[in-house]
């Protein structure tokens, strides 16, 4: 039985805390995010469609630069969903997973 490389509803639920990008402003994402990480969490994965991409991507680059410095970028999944209307057209949304981590950061040894 072929898996194709993607994971099961089992192994997204143990593993993956999910922040999901909407129209709020980026830095209740953020708070989001950094709410998972001092909860123990070891990675967390931002999720948005369409026009939140962008909301999605600052979200990660705001938390990286200026909140966690040894964030750590895991992989960025992008895909085209494709969605059918009620008046039967189709139409092609784009969606991005980005899965970020905190990196071990050893502390600097001292030197005697």
């Amino acid at each position: 039985m072929a898996n194709n490389g993607a994971k099961t509803e089992e192994d997204t639920t143990k593993t993956d805390k999910v922040v999901l990008i909407g129209k709020k402003p980026v830095m209740n994402y953020v708070t989001a995010c950094i709410t998972f990480f001092n909860s123990g969490e070891k990675q967390v994965v931002v999720k948005a469609r369409g026009r939140a991409i962008t909301r999605a991507v600052d979200t990660v680059e705001l938390l990286r630069r200026a909140f966690i410095k040894n964030l750590e970028i895991k992989s960025i999944e992008i895909n085209t969903e494709e969605l059918f209307r009620v008046e039967g057209q189709q139409s092609n949304v784009s969606t991005i997973e980005i899965t970020v981590a905190k990196a071990n950061s050893k502390p600097p040894q001292e030197e005697n």
